[in-house]
């Protein structure tokens, strides 16, 4: 099943089941009033969920309406917790091997892994507001899973079975506060600000044989004003699996449900795939040319991430954001 946020009925907005096409959704009304009380009741509430989006896709449902993806929040508009990971080692040795450093070790066995910005998230189609674009705006395509109540300390195979909905995450950085806030040796604050959820999270058996091995191979498509700028494969060079990702994350303390765990930017060995962020871009001009030529984004520019079935058809809706300035209070 697909599901969505309407922007109504408060902060965390109102639950919609969506058709497998996205053309039409039905409020979960005597369900779950938000994704997130669904989620904290998930074992109970999913197969009435499920019911009613195949009463959905079978034509029957009551309160059918049009969909307009302008109308959509982010399925969570704000969720407990948002960790994000960087499971795409060609994305972590280029940028290091970019400046000179080696990986250590420990990167191939222990994934990495920060807390992010969870109090709200912007919809699919909120502009991303900055107020200055000598921060070096970028945006950052990347796979996102959503969780039920996760226990501390579970294995990897245990915490896949926690792993309930899948999705599209633009998590926008500001490329050039990051140096000096990583120089503190205290992490991100001000260079992660906040990010765009897909317009629907869907559940793993949505996509088939897509979803294998704990991955989504599928290939992750952006493009920039109207222009391809990658299409990486999303289950290739993923050095950890989303289950280890969630296992790393709980590893000292449980997950409630609704955490949202990132696969970090998508990224490949074979970089004729194209890019998922501008600073991977960016270095691999680098390492070709000894400068990078591709500038990060300006106002008025204008992204969308976007991930189609074999058929060619949209799985979880575009994000679609254009890159506005934030006036100064």
């Amino acid at each position: 099943m697909k599901l969505g946020s309407l922007k109504e009925g408060g902060r965390d907005g109102t639950l919609v089941v969506v058709s497998r096409d996205l053309a039409r959704a039905v409020r979960a009304t005597g369900i779950a009033a938000t994704l997130q009380a669904a989620l904290e009741d998930w074992s109970n509430l999913a197969p009435r969920l499920n019911a009613l989006s195949e009463s959905l896709n079978g034509g029957d449902a009551d309160g059918v309406f049009e969909l307009d993806i302008v109308a959509l929040a982010s399925p969570l508009p704000r969720a407990y917790e948002f960790v994000d990971g960087s499971a795409y080692l060609p994305h972590v040795e280029r940028v290091r091997r970019a400046r000179g450093a080696e990986v250590p070790e420990s990167f191939y066995t222990d994934p990495l892994m920060y807390q992010a910005t969870s109090a709200s998230f912007l919809g699919p189609r909120d502009p991303v507001r900055v107020v200055s674009e000598d921060y070096g705006i970028d945006l950052e395509a990347e796979i996102v899973v959503i969780t039920d109540d996760v226990p501390m300390a579970v294995t990897p195979a245990q915490a896949a079975a926690h792993i309930q909905l899948v999705g599209l995450v633009n998590d926008v950085s500001l490329r050039n506060l990051i140096p000096g806030e990583l120089a503190k040796g205290f992490g991100f604050l001000q260079s992660k600000p906040r990010s765009a959820l897909s317009p629907v999270f869907v559940t793993p058996d949505e996509l088939g044989e897509a979803w294998r091995e704990h991955k989504l191979h599928l290939p992750l498509l952006t493009h920039v004003n109207g222009q391809w700028f990658g299409a990486p494969e999303a289950g290739v060079d993923m050095q950890f699996d989303f289950s280890q990702l969630v296992a790393h994350a709980a590893r000292t303390r449980p997950l409630s449900a609704g955490t949202i765990v990132g696969s970090g930017t998508i990224a490949n060995e074979d970089t004729s795939r194209g890019a998922s962020c501008f600073a991977e871009q960016r270095v691999v001009e680098t390492l070709r040319d000894g400068k990078p030529s591709t500038p990060f984004m300006k106002f008025g520019d204008v992204v969308r991430i976007e991930m189609l079935d074999p058929a060619g058809k949209q799985i979880f809706g575009a994000i679609e954001q254009r890159i506005e300035q934030q006036p100064l209070p």
